[in-house]
């Protein structure tokens, strides 16, 4: 059953969706990707989405994994940032995360993980080359209590980032999210370094499903919408992409 949402809007090229409950939310953009993954296999062999590794995508990921009429098997599928120096069994990699909850039960034709334990350099090259081998057609995202979209924080955001992956120090308040989510017991668990795509990298994709539930969300939601364009809020920058849709619920709107 297909669910309205409650308001629609367009800032500057961004089109806004806000759905009642986060349960909705989360349904109708996990129906809406399936949608848009039928159109682009209606008219291309394959497909590569780029996805995040979050609890706010809960959701949309468990509706993709219990869909059964999208062919993987002609999907190639990455993530958008990563930890570095979390040992390969940590439950908090991203890596480890997206393949529980949706890479291992769908089997995509190739699934494409960031290393967070080799060199640096060495995979951020390696990472590049691979996204670098064809468009990215689907990127679902979200964005941080800091208004962080990856791991592009205020401190490292830059809206005309040559370089595609990099290495970044995490901000403080990006590291206390992590807490706040589950993933960590103390701030002090947290890595404070991490691999991520680039802001120009998640812009290159041709389609952006952004998702953004909850009231803790809702300073760096009211700043997306209603602040200027600036890496003070690097999301903000989702304002001037031509195909990007932003998927929210009334406690990430209202903030009440």
């Amino acid at each position: 059953m297909i669910v309205k949402p409650v308001l629609t809007k367009k800032i500057d090229s961004l089109k806004v969706r806000v759905y009642e409950t986060r349960e909705e939310m989360g349904r109708e953009a996990g129906r809406n990707v399936k949608e848009k993954i039928h159109e682009l296999l209606d008219k291309k062999q394959n497909i590569r989405i780029v996805f995040a590794a979050a609890p706010s995508q809960n959701e949309v990921l468990q509706y993709l994994a219990e869909a059964k009429d999208i062919d993987w098997s002609k999907i190639t599928v990455f993530h958008m940032d990563e930890y570095i120096g979390l040992p390969e069994e940590a439950p908090q990699r991203f890596g480890y995360y997206l393949s529980k909850k949706l890479f291992n039960s769908v089997k995509p034709k190739k699934v494409h993980l960031i290393d967070g334990n080799r060199s640096v350099k060495e995979e951020c090259r390696r990472y590049a080359a691979l996204l670098q081998k064809a468009p990215i057609d689907i990127v679902c995202l979200g964005i941080g209590e800091n208004g962080h979209i990856a791991f592009n924080d205020p401190p490292v955001a830059d809206f005309t980032d040559l370089k595609v992956v990099k290495k970044v120090e995490m901000d403080k308040e990006c590291r206390q999210q992590q807490v706040n989510d589950g993933c960590f017991p103390s701030i002090e668990k947290v890595p404070t370094e991490a691999l991520t795509l680039t802001i120009p990298a998640l812009l290159s994709g041709e389609y952006l499903f952004c998702v953004v539930p909850g009231k803790s969300k809702s300073r760096a939601v009211k700043n997306v919408l209603e602040g200027p364009i600036t890496i003070e809020c690097p999301a903000s920058i989702l304002r001037t992409h031509p195909q990007c849709t932003l998927y929210v619920d009334r406690d990430a709107y209202d903030g009440k």
